[in-house]
């Protein structure tokens, strides 16, 4: 990585962008809506159908869950907080709703940033309230910039979700803790250790030994679409990130990344 492309990355994912006029910038605009009920914190059901669905799964965000019917599934702390502020939010207001990638998830439901007559931008406000965490996707990258810049405010205030060890950043611990947590969602935040490419696909290790410290990869694909981003994964090593997911244990805890966004460089 070139010391350019990494000032730039740096800037961007690290510092984010100002908070004025966060919310629709490279957005495309949609229709205007309104909420029959919220069913958490991150979804929501239309009043009347649009675009052919019923829900709105709002973009970018992951609000703490609920169980909705769910069996063994408990509900995440401070879910009821989330929905109870989503509610608060929305106050029956006709909501404007924007797109910044797919329109549509594979349930139907519309992937969409949601905007108050008065310019608020819900998933703006729950993530600076500490409602929620930054939750994207290959096909739906638009605005994590700003996104992240408003969660690492709150994190930073302990807002929220950010006061409670349950939605911790963790580190790369070798003693075994992160292989327990395989199957959540986590933030973790550590030295890359090395970088290596084999066949195309990159493992960042933070540890000595592969077959059991953390790992992120990234298949070829991913790389491909890292280095189209001007970002070359190999560059990651010996620099310090924070990379969200889903944990996976594959010889020891894993987090497969597939876009850019989901690694933020923290420090050289």
């Amino acid at each position: 990585m070139t010391a350019r492309p990494l000032a730039a990355l740096v800037f961007v994912i690290c510092f984010g962008l100002p908070a004025q006029g966060l919310g629709q910038g490279d957005l495309k605009p949609g229709p205007t809506v309104t909420i029959a009920s919220i069913v958490d914190g991150d979804t929501v059901v239309l009043k009347t159908p649009v675009m052919g669905a019923t829900q709105i799964r709002l973009v970018g965000i992951q609000a703490p869950k609920l169980p909705l019917g769910r069996k063994n599934f408990p509900a995440w702390p401070l879910a009821e907080a989330a929905k109870s502020l989503l509610t608060t939010l929305i106050d029956g207001q006709a909501l404007t709703l924007s797109f910044g990638g797919a329109k549509k998830d594979r349930h139907g439901r519309l992937l969409a940033h949601l905007h108050r007559p008065d310019g608020t931008w819900i998933q703006g406000e729950m993530l600076k309230r500490g409602m929620a965490r930054v939750y994207s996707f290959p096909d739906n990258r638009t605005k994590v910039a700003d996104m992240l810049a408003l969660e690492r405010e709150a994190r930073n205030a302990r807002r929220g979700i950010w006061g409670l060890r349950y939605y911790a950043v963790r580190g790369p611990d070798p003693a075994g803790d992160l292989s327990r947590l395989a199957g959540s969602f986590q933030l973790i935040e550590g030295r890359v250790a090395d970088a290596v490419k084999i066949k195309g696909q990159v493992y960042l290790n933070f540890g000595q030994d592969w077959r059991k410290d953390f790992t992120i990869t990234l298949k070829a694909k991913v790389a491909r679409l890292f280095a189209k981003a001007g970002v070359d994964p190999l560059g990651f090593k010996g620099r310090m990130v924070r990379v969200r997911g889903w944990l996976k244990k594959y010889n020891g805890p894993m987090i497969e990344a597939s876009h850019p966004e989901q690694i933020e460089v923290i420090a050289p």
